[in-house]
């Protein structure tokens, strides 16, 4: 896929995520041979008003490149400034986020909420390119507000009228939960129906759950969201799959640890070793539920409190796989669980480690 001069080719896309997509996740995503990365969403009138964790946020260093960033606002001329200032940072593209449904987002009619108006998308997008210095325009939407009222072909139609360049879209509603099954019929009749570089997401965990949404919908790549969480390996084995039709499949449980590892460090050397602690545990635990005796990390790493503890868990960790000291476990409950709520196995009062993804 040909975005403005840039050319991806067949890879993926990993899609931008709230205390996720720092700068140490979209390094190991692209040394797994992700095509593009997003930073974390930011708020356009943090950026307007040089808000310093916004700026924080938004901020990457020429070798993550291609990457793109993404802003959340709904006001015209707010978002016009913002996305001057954001295209001084040169990124690859620039995205509206118009999918977002946490309640505290939608609730000041930001995100999915701008579904509700496809005639406001189209003037943000608008402003968006009359100010984005040359940069390609990007949005991420929803199908619509629940599935009484699925209006993406409007919503794309306003969003093509005032010069998009990529649509992202999420196949399901904005009232639904990760327990209902994505709609690609959808992402699929919006290709047939317009000529728009199209990107489609939703419940894409596998390299073959990739390849078969190019398949069903015609989709000119895929977004990768949940499915990239502890898994960099998704971009490396698709891109395999695609070379030579053979999938490598799930890395060796050495490849695993290392990884961690070093994302581990790659955290610490970007914030500290207090400040990545928190981050540093969702991680890992996420790199390792694909794997038996997750119950041996989770019943001991929310009480460590210094990266070499968690260093020495995770070779403890690695260790006891290798030697298949762990019994059989049904890894689809894990895998269940997982895909409808990302930290499924925190406690109320845990939850402050890290807010569910949606």
């Amino acid at each position: 896929m040909r975005i403005g001069n840039l050319d991806l080719g067949n890879k993926l896309i990993l899609a931008p995520m709230a205390e996720v997509t720092d700068s140490s996740f979209r390094k190991i995503a692209k040394e797994f041979g992700c095509g593009l990365t997003f930073t974390q969403m930011v708020s356009a009138e943090g950026v307007v008003r040089n808000n310093f964790e916004t700026l924080k946020l938004l901020s990457f260093n020429k070798s993550e490149k291609p990457i793109g960033i993404q802003i959340l606002g709904r006001d015209p001329a707010i978002i016009g400034e913002a996305v001057n200032e954001v295209s001084k940072f040169n990124p690859d593209i620039i995205d509206l986020n118009s999918g977002c449904p946490v309640d505290k987002v939608v609730g000041k009619r930001m995100g999915s909420a701008l579904l509700d108006d496809p005639q406001l998308i189209g003037k943000l997008v608008r402003k968006m390119k009359d100010n984005s210095n040359g940069i390609p325009v990007s949005i991420k939407v929803r199908l619509g507000k629940d599935k009484n009222h699925i209006n993406i072909f409007d919503t794309v139609k306003a969003a093509m009228e005032n010069g998009v360049d990529v649509i992202f879209i999420h196949a399901r509603v904005r009232n639904e939960k990760y327990n209902v099954e994505p709609r690609w019929q959808w992402i699929k009749e919006v290709k047939e129906k317009f000529n728009v570089n199209i990107v489609g997401n939703g419940s894409v965990f596998t390299p073959q759950d990739a390849q078969e949404m190019i398949k069903e919908t015609g989709a000119d790549s895929v977004l990768v969201a949940r499915g990239a969480l502890g898994n960099p390996f998704i971009f490396s084995r698709y891109n395999k799959l695609i070379e030579s039709g053979i999938d490598p499949g799930k890395p060796d449980v050495t490849v695993v640890r290392d990884t961690a590892l070093k994302h581990l460090d790659y955290l610490v050397n970007d914030l500290g070793e207090i400040m990545s602690l928190d981050r540093a545990k969702k991680n890992m635990i996420w790199y390792f539920h694909y794997y038996n005796g997750v119950n041996f990390i989770l019943d001991r790493i929310f009480g460590l409190t210094s990266v070499s503890s968690i260093k020495d868990l995770i070779n403890e960790h690695s260790e006891n796989l290798i030697n298949q000291r762990y019994g059989e476990e049904n890894l689809e409950i894990n895998h269940t669980k997982f895909k409808k709520k990302v930290l499924f196995w925190l406690t109320e009062m845990d939850e402050k480690i890290g807010a569910e993804i949606n």
